[in-house]
């Protein structure tokens, strides 16, 4: 993933910012009536050791940037829960939670306090550091479940375990379903080695549905307005009056700011369609955005996971319900919170392959590697985690889920798109169009 930057054509590039980071960017059912049926017994007790199963789950909260109090609360919600049924194979759960408060050091204290603490596992989690805090987990020997994907390093990490295709599969897919219906696509990207990184990706699902590149502009990603950029990215778009063409933010949580500026510089130009990914883009943004009446209206933007009105979240939402109710932290449509519910089914399936055995990071550890598939209720594709997966040619040994979900703002809302990828379920495996993606 380093290397020699590639020649590509570019639309005005604006000069690099000082610091360059990172993109701000056994079986388990998940059974209906989440009880005895999963094995939950009240009142059981537990095998080696009557201690609790201690785990972590960190994000940062309450920054000027992103935040994911979501994912925390999730887990917490979570431990109550699965607690009040008798625990996991008879242990107590026990959920610690950190706030890496979106900087380099607060995840590094985070990953510190992890090893201090002797968890097990860390769970359901976002970084955008995975340089500062993957190296302390690895030196515990604490595995990294379920990171958000927001980082290359989550896809690279031989203790990192995660559940979806982060950004590269979001791209990949959304060029794929733009390559059909756009003219000329303009990216406007961060500034930044981890931003130098997306137009290939991009590429290689335009490429799949034999469009040419898109046009790579780059942005500075903590501007606070982007009119020229706006405007850049409208005149490249519009160039050819033929086709609609497709201008595509990918700024992370500067793609709002982006498209206040877009909503305004669009008036002077011929419409586009705009696409985006998720996580640079979810249903809080939308509704903060006018809903409805917003500038994501009709927007594509690419998922993970079914749309949140799926009934496969039903398991999920029973739990924020019954242990969560009026929490606002926790909205069952962030992909976030979706992450970490997915990430302690794994946990769960790993500490129910233990059994009465001895739990620790080391055993967790064992047991993810030793060809443990976990079902996630067809939210996911069957997970398991081989040394090394198909995309570790791009660079890519840990990505093991390249599936994505096309979905539309229709009415202020996001739903499945119906068309553009994916099968009759709308859900496509990025995995082979990946494999020819020109990573630098």
């Amino acid at each position: 993933m380093t290397g020699r930057r590639r020649t590509r054509k570019t639309l005005l590039p604006l000069p690099r910012p000082v610091r360059a980071t990172a993109l701000a960017t056994g079986t388990v059912a998940l059974c209906a009536s989440l009880t005895a049926a999963c094995g939950l017994v009240p009142g059981a007790t537990g095998g080696a050791g009557d201690g609790p199963v201690k785990v972590m789950t960190w994000a940062p909260q309450d920054t000027d940037a992103t935040n994911k109090p979501g994912m925390p609360a999730m887990a917490l919600a979570y431990a109550k829960w699965v607690n009040s049924h008798g625990g996991i194979h008879g242990r107590r759960l026990e959920v610690l939670t950190c706030n890496d408060h979106n900087d380099s050091v607060g995840a590094a204290k985070c990953a510190r306090r992890a090893a201090a603490e002797n968890v097990v596992a860390v769970v359901g989690s976002y970084s955008q550091f995975g340089d500062s805090y993957l190296a302390p987990l690895e030196g515990a020997g604490i595995p990294y479940i379920g990171g958000y994907g927001v980082t290359n390093d989550e896809f690279t990490g031989s203790m990192s375990y995660p559940v979806n295709g982060g950004q590269p599969a979001l791209l990949a897919g959304l060029g794929k379903a733009l390559a059909a219906g756009c003219g000329n696509v303009a990216l406007v990207r961060p500034d930044s080695i981890a931003g130098d990184q997306l137009p290939a990706l991009l590429d290689s699902g335009l490429k799949a549905g034999g469009h040419a590149d898109a046009g790579d502009q780059l942005a500075a990603e903590d501007a606070t307005e982007y009119a020229g950029q706006a405007e850049q990215a409208l005149r490249y778009a519009t160039e050819d009056e033929t086709k609609k063409g497709c201008v595509v933010p990918a700024l992370g949580d500067r793609t709002d700011t982006f498209m206040d500026s877009f909503r305004r510089a669009r008036e002077n130009f011929p419409d586009v369609r705009t696409a985006t990914v998720l996580g640079s883009v979810d249903q809080t943004v939308i509704n903060a955005t006018g809903g409805a009446s917003g500038p994501y209206e009709g927007a594509y933007i690419t998922g993970w996971y079914p749309v949140a009105t799926d009934p496969r979240w039903d398991p999920m939402k029973k739990v924020i319900n019954e242990e969560a109710f009026g929490d606002n932290r926790i909205d069952p449509a962030d992909a976030g919170v979706q992450t970490t519910w997915i990430a302690y089914q794994v946990l769960r399936a790993a500490l129910e392959k233990i059994g009465d055995d001895e739990v620790s990071a080391d055993t967790v550890r064992r047991t993810l590697n030793d060809g443990l598939r976990v079902s996630t209720g067809g939210l996911t594709p069957t997970l398991h985690w081989p040394y090394e997966g198909k995309l570790a040619a791009v660079g890519f040994p840990r990505l093991v889920n390249a599936d994505v979900t096309l979905q539309v703002v229709r009415d202020g809302k996001l739903v499945a798109a119906g068309k553009g990828i994916g099968g009759s379920d709308g859900i496509a495996d990025m995995t082979s169009t990946l494999e020819h993606a020109d990573v630098p």
